[in-house]
């Protein structure tokens, strides 16, 4: 059923090449990691659909798109630990038993608040497969050079899923219904199953930590209050309110942080933090991929929504940018070998951000998919270099943490940037709109109009042609209002993420170093 791995084994032995066994296994591991990242953004082409069907507000559309990754961010450090302790292949299989399960019922939700809990449910699955799997490629493969490009091949399968995720999201929403997005990941996850046993190995730290159930709930506990206030804000405008939800969540984080320090085994080793590269790291990871998801949660609804095209068609736009990315993503390992971490890294973030720069003035559908194929591509190495140096200088005994670490930074990037910058969209737009007056048309009839750009689209078709193309060509540009403001905003996020790299990360060691 698969070889059972010790620290002390793997310390003392001579560095050895990886086998048949472990590429295969490396390729087993790929199956959850595409899966896992069709999650994160599948329901980006399903937005008008679910608007259509479901009738959420502005707040609980959000809540949909971002609880997954806000449920991975809270659970994947707790699950790293849990790895360390009960065995990372059994954790890995545990999620993916519990992930195809989720996604089955999900299919099937009938209301919003049935999708919202479903898809939190698949956020705490999703959680076990990112630690696991990445910490298992720590033990698989010992050669420094074999587990640069192992990691790189982690990395393209998650790109792997952004780039087929789209054409088969936007086809099955298109074609059947939007709960279809959530039946792809089953056969995967059973083909998991199977095969896992067999490729895996087994790995336990000897001297793993304690679970501690308190700041699990805790870490949780710290970011959703927050969230919540901010998606308040945005669709309520500032209040007591959200301010004390908001401020809430930063009395929990203190508190988290606080707990951690006292822990003999704490779930967030804090003094890895201490570490210059690794917290720059992180930084990096947190802030880029904010800026990112932010930006490409903009250009899916731009596609169906203002541009006008079929869940297939928008399908068929995203992929370049996905497999731009992909591509890219096969040069870091030989780029890593010539450059410096720091110096491929910021050498990739200035063209994104020169990228951002021709999004915010982009004037068409092709100009916008042309910008963000070249964000997306100068973004390559960042993720996987960055995730090189956290697991790098982490000790074996603790891969399962520390990669769960890195993993949390780049999900709550993400969840983050769709919530930050979904609710600054939301913001824009609903101040664009407040005023908005259609010749013959009631307050009544424009309500959803005024709260969302579907809402617009559903309102329209019930009006007039020349009353349509009055609300439309109002509503389109106060969704682009939203747009351009991510995208300046981006700007600023990649020369901070540059800075951080030339300044902080000189000395980091390549990837893949240990």
């Amino acid at each position: 059923m698969g070889l059972i791995v010790t620290a002390a084994s793997t310390a003392e032995a001579p560095v050895r090449k990886a086998t048949r066994r472990e590429w295969l296994g490396l390729i087993a591991i790929a199956f959850p990691c595409m899966i896992y990242s069709m999650d994160l953004t599948v329901l980006n082409l399903a937005v008008p659909t679910l608007i259509r069907e479901l009738n959420p507000s502005a707040g609980q559309l959000l809540w949909i798109i971002d609880i997954y990754g806000f449920m991975v961010a809270g659970f994947l450090m707790t699950m790293g630990t849990l790895g360390d302790r009960i065995g990372r292949r059994k954790l890995l299989l545990i999620g993916a038993a519990a992930f195809g399960a989720a996604s089955t019922v999900a299919a099937f939700s009938t209301s919003t608040e049935m999708l919202i809990v479903t898809r939190a449910l698949l956020g705490i699955a999703g959680a076990t497969l990112a630690p696991s799997t990445l910490s298992l490629i720590a033990v698989m493969f010992e050669d420094e050079t074999e587990r640069t490009f192992a990691i790189s091949m982690w990395i393209a399968s998650f790109s792997a899923g952004a780039v087929i995720g789209p054409l088969i999201g936007g086809a099955l929403i298109e074609y059947f219904w939007w709960g279809s997005v959530f039946l792809i990941a089953v056969p995967p996850m059973l083909i998991l199953l199977v095969i896992g046993p067999i490729l895996l190995p087994e790995y336990k730290a000897p001297q793993a930590g304690r679970l501690d159930i308190a700041s699990a709930l805790l870490s949780l506990a710290a970011i959703l209050p927050v969230i919540y206030g901010v998606k308040h804000w945005a669709e309520f405008g500032l209040s007591a309110y959200a301010v004390a939800f908001i401020l809430a969540g930063l009395a929990l984080g203190v508190v988290f942080a606080r707990r951690q320090k006292q822990l003999a085994d704490p779930m967030v080793d804090l003094t890895l933090f201490g570490i210059r590269a690794f917290r720059a790291a992180l930084a990096i990871n947190l802030a880029g991929i904010m800026v990112m998801f932010g930006s490409f949660i903009f250009v899916a609804q731009y596609l169906q929504l203002v541009a006008g095209l079929t869940p297939l068609e928008a399908g068929i736009w995203s992929l370049p940018s996905a497999i731009a990315f992909t591509l890219a993503s096969f040069a870091v390992t030989p780029l890593s070998v010539r450059f410096k971490p720091a110096t491929l890294m910021a050498g990739g973030m200035i063209p994104s951000a020169l990228g951002f720069v021709w999004l915010a003035f982009a004037p068409n559908l092709v100009q916008i998919v042309a910008a963000s194929v070249m964000f997306s591509i100068g973004f390559t190495p960042v993720i996987a270099l960055t995730t090189g140096i956290v697991v790098g200088s982490a000790p074996q005994e603790r891969a399962g943490a520390a990669s769960a670490m890195s993993e949390t930074s780049i999900e709550l990037g993400g969840a983050l940037g769709i919530a930050v910058f979904g609710s600054l969209g939301t913001a824009l737009y609903r101040q664009s709109m407040a005023d908005i007056s259609v010749a013959g048309v009631d307050g009544a009839t424009l309500a959803p109009a005024r709260s969302t750009l579907g809402g617009a689209l559903a309102a329209a078709e019930r009006l007039a042609p020349d009353q349509s193309a009055h609300l439309l060509q109002v509503a389109r540009e106060a969704f682009m209002t939203g747009f351009h403001a991510v995208a300046l905003i981006a700007i600023a996020g990649m020369i901070f993420c540059i800075a951080v790299a030339l300044t902080t990360l000189r000395d980091a060691r390549p990837t893949g170093a240990h």
